[in-house]
């Protein structure tokens, strides 16, 4: 290991390069986002309420016969890239990830019907968003998981960043 001496003025101060490296390397984030698509139907609406108040709150979404989405979703992984490969992550390993926990889950379904992992919950696209991020997280390395951002519509997009 080798050893450093910083001097200021009349001070001297010692520093491994393996604390120097560390502390260097920290400033190395990178954020690396892969991008998915997946087409789904749902309604917006609580049994707990009436027609008439689920159309004045939820509008077109309540729609009896559902409706649909072509959603985009954008999987944002943070970290510092591998001295070996350079990657943050391997975005096909990342890819099979988002496939097998999501895209085959969610795509052509019924989100309030078909998606196990949406069953009981509300499928606003927060809410899509929060539960595509507890599907994924336990995949990936700790900590790593940055965003996730679903577009629903030109105009509507949300970014969920995990639990605080």
């Amino acid at each position: 290991m080798k050893f450093y001496s910083l001097e200021f003025g009349h001070l001297s101060f010692g520093i491994y390069n393996r604390i120097f490296a560390a502390k260097f390397r920290a400033l190395a984030i990178c954020y690396i986002t892969r991008k998915e698509h997946f087409n789904a139907a749902h309604r917006l609406s609580r049994e707990d309420w009436s027609d008439e108040k689920n159309e004045e709150v939820f509008g077109r979404c309540a729609n009896k016969n559902w409706h649909g989405h072509n959603f985009t979703l954008h999987v944002t992984i943070k970290g510092e890239p591998s001295p070996e490969t350079g990657f943050i992550v391997d975005l096909k390993y990342l890819s099979k990830i988002i496939q097998k926990y999501i895209i085959d889950e969610m795509d052509h379904r019924n989100l309030n019907l078909d998606v196990a992992f949406m069953k009981g919950i509300l499928p606003s696209i927060e809410n899509i968003a929060i539960q595509v991020w507890k599907q994924l997280e336990p995949h990936l390395p700790a900590g790593s998981l940055h965003c996730i951002k679903i577009v629903e519509t030109e105009n509507n997009l949300v970014e969920y960043f995990g639990e605080e």
